[in-house]
């Protein structure tokens, strides 16, 4: 299968599809990457933002991480074609399930985008997103664990309170998941059981090297998913995928989602 058309085919007929992002899929939306000449970790010592870090040294952390989120959301980042395409598939019944890596919210934000928009016939069912590590526009008490809104915390602790704490006076942390710190059991259970399920698994702008999210789109295609993937570098899962794309997200994902439609 090396054409859209079949892709297309396959998801309209499938009772369950899943789509699984990486970095690809919002760097056009300009969110920075963390890796590559270019990326977060040129500029910043990821070793600095540790979950053991956070827990010996919280104020040390919070400075640093302060700058951090300055410098990879110092612009209102907004939802491009390929989260609006994966959006609507979603709103119009075609998608079950958006597995990412990205903390950066955009799917989220597109989700709610395409809810508000009019013109619409579908009423399909609500896509799960998991974001399987976690939100940068979040923060949790590690006491109470109560979840709140990140940019109010975040503008707290640049104005000199660090660390930011809640009310019940537990120290806040940003909703990721950081370096030597597990991925919530149940989110990868979840995550794991819906590639499983799946019929059609789509696997977009990721390189697929990091685990265990990574072993997502393998272990759909071991259970007899259809695989394709959307990515302009290789990955180490290509051999066992049926359909391969190396072209912009932002042109693959709406023409396919348009083929799903017109059908």
């Amino acid at each position: 299968m090396d054409d859209l058309e079949s892709l297309a085919d396959e998801i309209r007929s499938a009772a369950t599809v899943v789509a699984f992002t990486g970095a690809g899929i919002s760097a056009p939306s300009g969110v920075p990457t963390f890796r590559g000449d270019d990326g977060v970790w040129e500029q910043f010592d990821e070793g600095q933002f540790t979950y053991g870090r956070f827990r010996s040294d919280p104020e040390g952390f919070w400075a640093d991480r302060v700058e951090l989120q300055r410098v990879m959301f110092d612009e209102d980042y907004q939802p491009n074609a390929a989260h609006e395409a994966l959006a609507a598939m979603g709103r119009d019944g075609h998608l079950e399930a958006i597995l990412t890596q990205n903390t950066d919210g955009l799917h989220g934000k597109a989700a709610e985008t395409v809810a508000k928009s009019d013109g619409s016939t579908h009423e399909g069912n609500d896509t799960t997103i998991l974001e399987l590590h976690g939100n940068s526009q979040r923060v949790r008490c590690t006491d109470c664990g109560k979840r709140k809104e990140g940019g109010p915390v975040f503008e707290r602790a640049a104005d000199g309170e660090i660390p930011p704490t809640c009310d019940c006076g537990g120290v806040f942390k940003p909703d990721v998941v950081l370096f030597g710190e597990q991925l919530p059991g149940a989110v990868i259970q979840r995550a794991q059981s819906l590639a499983r399920e799946s019929d059609v698994f789509l696997a977009i702008g990721s390189s697929l090297v990091v685990e265990p999210a990574a072993s997502l789109p393998r272990r759909a295609a071991s259970a007899g998913a259809t695989l394709g993937i959307v990515n302009l570098e290789s990955t180490p899962v290509d051999d066992v995928a049926d359909a391969i794309y190396r072209e912009d997200v932002t042109e693959v994902l709406p023409r396919l989602r348009e083929l799903v439609e017109s059908r």
